[in-house]
């Protein structure tokens, strides 16, 4: 799988018609623009949020339009100080207009999850979201396997139907693990 150039991957937010869905099964990530801001958090310092605000505006432009952004993040319990990070975040994304959801992943073992996070779009055209093994972000692929697209949109629908609200997860005993 070629990786899509950078242009060519932000423009699928660009494009989407209706939905756009994105999987996380990773408990941690190393993305560059993200490591001041986390290491922030883990300081206890306050944060201006200025790395975020180019995915926020993106957000409110397209649910503005009345398109759907939804996030589904897979996560061991206990939490990892990432993900305890992205918990204090995912406001932001959700008063953009995300609707992010949480599904501890021993409530999702008997779900085959294909090997990378992905992006689908409009319930059809998935976008792996690739990673450098140190886990900085590389790009967007799309698979060429029809078979892999229909575990993706069925993986979808499996998490979707099972995860929790951000507001419901925030106040359950999995934070409190």
């Amino acid at each position: 799988m070629a990786l899509l150039s950078d242009d060519d991957f932000y423009e699928l937010f660009h494009i989407f018609r209706e939905t756009a869905f994105h999987l996380e099964l990773k408990d941690t990530y190393h993305v560059l623009e993200e490591s001041g801001p986390f290491e922030l958090f883990l300081e206890g310092k306050p944060d201006d949020f200025s790395w975020h605000q180019p995915w926020l505006n993106l957000v409110r432009e397209s649910t503005g339009t009345g398109k759907r952004v939804t996030r589904v993040r897979v996560v061991t319990v206990p939490h990892s100080d990432y993900v305890r990070w992205g918990l204090s975040v995912a406001p932001l994304n959700i008063a953009a207009g995300e609707d992010i959801r949480w599904l501890p992943r021993h409530l999702a073992k008997d779900i085959v999850f294909p090997s990378h996070d992905y992006w689908l779009f409009d319930g059809e055209r998935v976008i792996f979201t690739e990673f450098h093994p140190d886990g900085g972000f590389l790009g967007g692929s799309e698979p060429s396997d029809p078979q892999v697209t229909d575990q993706c949109i069925r993986v979808h629908a499996q998490v979707w139907s099972r995860a929790i609200r951000h507001d419901d997860y925030i106040t359950s005993a999995f934070v409190s693990a």
